[in-house]
């Protein structure tokens, strides 16, 4: 890996922007979407914490994920750019206490399965995606090339890392 500028997102923050840049997270039940356009080298990358949409109105909080899409919504917007135009991955949703009550468990499914839902409104269907599992993720999203770089600290096996 190069020396891009990083952009690191805590948990319900949102960026985009356009290469030489890479974004990166820490996910546990949070999930993290990844739209990047191959053509113009730019994207963007979210955190959502929670499924559904902020109690406030008039005011967007990236930590739902109906907030968080339409701050893509937004950004492609003010590119002039469509959604088809990016290829979309999807990360996270881990059960951090494995072993526990469903509850726990949940909270991973509900924000995966609201990404999902998002993503179908806009036509997107995921090109990659590592989620689920027991554990957490370290993210680095490329801008440059559309690569996301992961390590996954499984609680119930030895440590992977991957390129997707």
């Amino acid at each position: 890996m190069n020396a891009a500028p990083q952009v690191y997102l805590e948990p319900g923050g949102f960026h985009f922007g356009a290469a030489p840049l890479r974004l990166t997270t820490l996910l546990g039940s949070c999930v993290t979407v990844t739209l990047w356009h191959p053509r113009r080298h730019l994207g963007g990358m979210c955190h959502i914490q929670m499924p559904g949409a902020s109690a406030r109105a008039g005011e967007l909080d990236g930590r739902y994920a109906a907030d968080a899409f339409v701050l893509f919504d937004r950004a492609l917007a003010n590119l002039g750019t469509a959604p088809r135009e990016y290829v979309a991955k999807l990360f996270g949703g881990g059960n951090m206490f494995p072993g526990t009550d469903a509850a726990a468990i949940e909270v991973g499914h509900n924000n995966l399965t609201a990404a999902r839902r998002e993503l179908a409104a806009r036509g997107l269907k995921p090109a990659a995606e590592h989620v689920g599992g027991a554990g957490h993720r370290k993210l680095v999203f490329d801008l440059a090339s559309g690569d996301v770089w992961l390590a996954f600290s499984n609680l119930e096996s030895a440590k992977e890392v991957a390129s997707v």
